[in-house]
């Protein structure tokens, strides 16, 4: 059996793959209702397919150039590709141009197919902008960043963005198993077992590209080990006629562990480190911990993690807990000292401890309030007897005069007002009943009662 060369040498199984109409396209059925933009721009019979350009916005494999690629084929209309990875300016103009041609000599209508528009630059997302706004090309521009960080304001306020979500395991395993029996893919030449299918959409994680390229190489692992066994004569006829079964054993050879979906400088850098943080406030332990994890596996900085564990440290743990920012800053100096892989170890430890221990926003909280008073005028002169008495003429002025060195006390506290006069009494650090500032709090209460409950 000598079925291995039929996977080689052609285009990638996930190319070979792509939907020739909508109705292939798998997920996404909530942009593919009767009547929606995208219905309507793949509508051969219908008289216009409308003057609204679209954004499509979403991970990768979810289908943002297949949605394109079937508009096209199913459209009947004149359709035009550029990339943002080697288009530049004088060729959105070009495509412009001949639009405005095709329409005024022919009456064809030009979509434009833009992918990957966020590595356009402001001047060349502004050469799209006369097309769009007259109509002479209706825009469909993909992207996997957030456009509203990466696509310039008029060009958004003159599109529809349409949201791509990450397929369902449902959806991943249909295009495998479609994958396998079409012609125009694995054609039956070899079978999938259930946990073969079920780690192939474990892998995935929503991508569909991921899914069949993953697909086509556990594949290539198979034929390859039928092949290998048919060198024993008394075995080559019976399994001649034998479909080789892809089992979880060809996909655990064929992918080594699953991709990550992250990219530092999108989405999902700010998500990721959003949710281990908040795992971090929210004392699980677990979660945090994986979040660090998929961080480290994608290649996030290190430093930039135990940056933000040192800030955790200090606004959500606190004084609840002060050891909590000297352990937070150990980390950072050790993931400095040692590196990587090691400092994963540092950055484990600092993450569980400021997980597990008390916290308090109190001294946070308390910096946030006195700031938003000092901006807004509330911040009164400096009392006279805690004003510098060092300078010449400053005694003359009754700086210092009145002052009483707490020091000189037994307790180290004396009742005389701090604040300005305007702010006399106000209280910004409110310390909470939790962790070391159940202490503070105490010894806080007998403070402000010697000065006078200010």
């Amino acid at each position: 059996m000598t079925s291995a060369p039929l996977l080689s040498g052609q285009t990638p199984l996930a190319v070979r793959m792509r939907p020739v109409s909508l109705g292939e396209i798998a997920g996404q059925q909530h942009l593919l209702r009767a009547g929606s933009p995208i219905v309507a721009l793949a509508d051969p019979k219908a008289s216009s397919p409308g003057a609204v350009s679209i954004i499509l916005w979403g991970p990768p494999g979810t289908g943002k150039t297949t949605l394109a690629q079937a508009i096209a084929r199913s459209s009947g209309r004149r359709f035009m590709e550029l990339s943002a990875v080697t288009a530049g300016v004088k060729d959105v103009r070009e495509v412009m141009q001949e639009a405005i041609t095709q329409r005024d000599l022919y009456g064809q209508t030009t979509i434009l197919f833009l992918d990957e528009i966020h590595r356009f630059t402001k001047a060349q997302q502004d050469a799209l902008l006369p097309g769009v706004e007259n109509g002479w090309v209706v825009l469909i521009a993909a992207t996997t960043e957030n456009p509203s960080f990466s696509v310039i304001s008029p060009l958004l306020s003159r599109s529809l963005l349409l949201t791509l979500q990450p397929l369902g395991d449902e959806d991943i395993a249909l295009l495998i198993d479609r994958a396998v029996s079409d012609a125009r893919g694995l054609n039956d030449k070899v079978s999938i077992d259930d946990a073969a299918r079920a780690a192939l959409v474990r892998l995935a994680s929503g991508d569909a590209r991921r899914a069949l390229t993953g697909l086509e190489a556990a594949a290539a692992v198979a034929l390859s080990s039928t092949a290998d066994g048919d060198d024993a004569e008394e075995d080559a006829a019976s399994k001649a006629d034998e479909t080789p079964s892809i089992t979880a054993d060809d996909v655990a050879q064929a992918v080594d562990r699953a991709l990550l979906r992250y990219d530092r400088q999108g989405d999902e850098h700010y998500d990721v480190i959003s949710a281990f943080i908040k795992s971090i406030r929210g004392s699980d332990p677990d979660a945090a911990l994986h979040y660090l994890a998929r961080m480290i596996e994608a290649g996030e900085d290190p430093r930039f993690i135990a940056r933000r564990l040192v800030i955790s440290a200090a606004e959500d743990v606190g004084l609840a807990d002060p050891q909590g920012l000297v352990i937070a800053n150990a980390a950072a100096d050790a993931v400095a000292f040692i590196g990587m892989p090691e400092g994963r170890i540092p950055l484990a430890e600092a993450t569980v401890y400021l997980a597990t221990t008390a916290k308090s926003n109190a001294a946070y909280a308390g910096i946030n309030a006195a700031i938003a008073d000092v901006r807004a005028g509330k911040f009164g002169r400096v009392p006279p007897h805690l004003r510098d008495a060092h300078y010449a003429g400053a005694k003359r002025l009754g700086h210092g005069k009145g002052y009483v060195y707490p020091h000189d006390n037994e307790f180290g506290v004396v009742p005389q007002q701090y604040l300005p006069d305007e702010l006399d009494r106000r209280r910004y650090y409110e310390p909470k009943q939790l962790g070391a500032e159940r202490d503070i709090s105490a010894r806080l209460e007998r403070i402000r009662r010697i000065l006078g409950d200010r």
